[in-house]
């Protein structure tokens, strides 16, 4: 598997070479804004780690120029930002993926692992579930097509319940997969309220004792 890294700091690209070629990865670096979006498009890499503050070009610009493109290379933003807008603007200009600085190493690991699982040779599929649909190209949720706003959690959750639509999916699965398991289980029911207030008290179904699937109203 051949990577990305796209990183300013010296000493954090070449960590990060160094944990990842450990792990098998074919790793390559690149510095600059302008040098990470050449070499994004001129490699055939499997992933790209970037960081949003790069000199010559911001990292949203690279992923905007990406998908502009229609290269959907799966990108995994690495940043010091950590505000929610910040991350909402980093998912809405194309990135598959956003974590904050200081990382976890093995989080970074699990993520590079989800990504590179779905395919990257086509525009992604838009999912949908009745009237709502989610566009991971341009990262844009509707309702009867009417675009929704929802904070960067929202939408990752969303989209979690969408690639599993048939699934009784657990609090300690939700927790794991979108909160990487550091989180009160108490934020999966919040946020499943979140989703249902904006998208329709419809969209989540409780199934008690075992914890959410789409569709449906509360059932024991």
């Amino acid at each position: 598997m051949r990577l990305l890294v796209v990183e300013d700091e010296v000493r954090m690209a070449h960590a990060l070479r160094r944990g990842l070629s450990a792990d098998g990865y074919s790793v390559d670096i690149a510095h600059t804004g302008p040098a990470g979006l050449t070499a994004a498009r001129e490699g055939e890499y499997d992933a790209v780690l970037l960081d949003v503050m790069l000199p010559g070009m911001s990292g949203y610009d690279v992923v905007r120029t990406l998908r502009a493109e229609e290269n959907w290379v799966p990108v995994l933003i690495l940043s010091a930002k950590d505000g929610p807008h910040d991350q909402a603007d980093g998912l809405d200009c194309g990135a598959d993926a956003y974590l904050v600085k200081p990382l976890s190493y093995v989080v970074v690991l699990a993520h590079l692992r989800a990504l590179m699982r779905r395919p990257r040779d086509a525009r992604p599929v838009v999912l949908s579930w009745g009237d709502v649909c989610l566009d991971p190209a341009v990262h844009e949720v509707t309702l009867g097509g009417e675009p929704v706003s929802l904070s960067p959690r929202e939408y990752v959750l969303l989209e979690y319940f969408l690639r599993n639509p048939d699934r009784v999916l657990t609090k300690v699965e939700l927790l794991d997969q979108v909160w990487d398991g550091r989180h009160d289980p108490n934020a999966v029911e919040v946020y499943v309220g979140y989703l249902r207030r904006k998208l329709g008290a419809e969209l989540v179904r409780t199934v008690r004792g075992a914890g959410y699937r789409l569709g449906g109203s509360a059932i024991a």
